[in-house]
């Protein structure tokens, strides 16, 4: 996987673009910022999912759940901490619902798979929506009925309160797609965890390659035009499109 690169030291220019010389910097006004938490089985393809999602500025993976403090990827695994993995979604409310965000949810994954409901005894993965307000869990609940009005199963999917803190995952786990792209993420200029989270640009790309192989290139053709992308990260996506086009 990507290694971070070294801390600098020199203080980043807060007016800079949020894209070229600071790729972390908050591009929608702070006071139309929400956050939304979901579970889906791996959280590689939900954060991915959500990164395709329009309104959606930054996702992290991470686990929920549970009570021990700081879980890490291989003590959940192992259970007994009682987390799942999960991500963390932060959106513009100008531009998506959060009970959109729930519809979108159930194309994720198979919120009827019965192995969910295992969770705690043979596996950590479970389906679930985690609602911080009584209005979020009115429209989670809402969107599942709508939901299951369509499925001849049983969606397994909880809808909890967010009672526990949401504890970050380790950097490996964090944009798992764009990862696998080392030259890309370095021309990204992120030398930190944090604003490898932050970054809606990583997000966005994050989202893009981890689409199934045949819809890539269209979706980073399309980031291309919509986002700006420091030159080096231009020239590396489009090398990424070649060559996919070429397969």
């Amino acid at each position: 996987m990507y290694t971070l690169l070294p801390q600098i030291r020199t203080p980043i220019n807060p007016g800079a673009s949020p894209f070229n010389a600071n790729p972390s910097a908050p591009r929608v006004p702070p006071q139309f910022l929400r956050q939304a938490v979901f579970a889906g089985g791996s959280f590689w393809a939900l954060e991915a999912a959500y990164g395709r999602v329009n309104g959606v500025v930054k996702t992290a993976t991470g686990y929920c759940g549970g009570s021990t403090q700081k879980p890490t990827y291989r003590e959940i695994c192992e259970g007994g901490t009682g987390h799942t993995e999960a991500i963390k979604v932060v959106y513009d409310c100008r531009e998506i619902s959060y009970g959109s965000l729930c519809d979108v949810f159930w194309e994720t994954h198979d919120p009827t798979k019965k192995d969910f409901l295992d969770f705690g005894l043979s596996t950590h993965h479970r389906s679930a929506i985690f609602y911080s307000t009584e209005e979020e869990r009115k429209q989670a609940q809402g969107s599942k009925i709508r939901r299951q009005m369509r499925l001849n199963r049983r969606i397994v999917t909880k809808i909890l309160p967010l009672e526990t803190e949401f504890f970050m995952a380790e950097n490996e786990h964090h944009k798992y797609y764009l990862q696998k792209h080392h030259r890309l993420c370095g021309s990204l200029g992120l030398r930190s965890t944090e604003q490898f989270v932050e970054s809606e640009l990583a997000c966005k790309l994050n989202g893009a390659l981890g689409m199934d192989t045949g819809m890539i290139a269209n979706h980073l053709s399309i980031l291309l035009k919509i986002y700006e992308l420091p030159n080096q990260a231009k020239l590396e996506c489009d090398e990424i499109i070649q060559h996919l086009s070429e397969d």
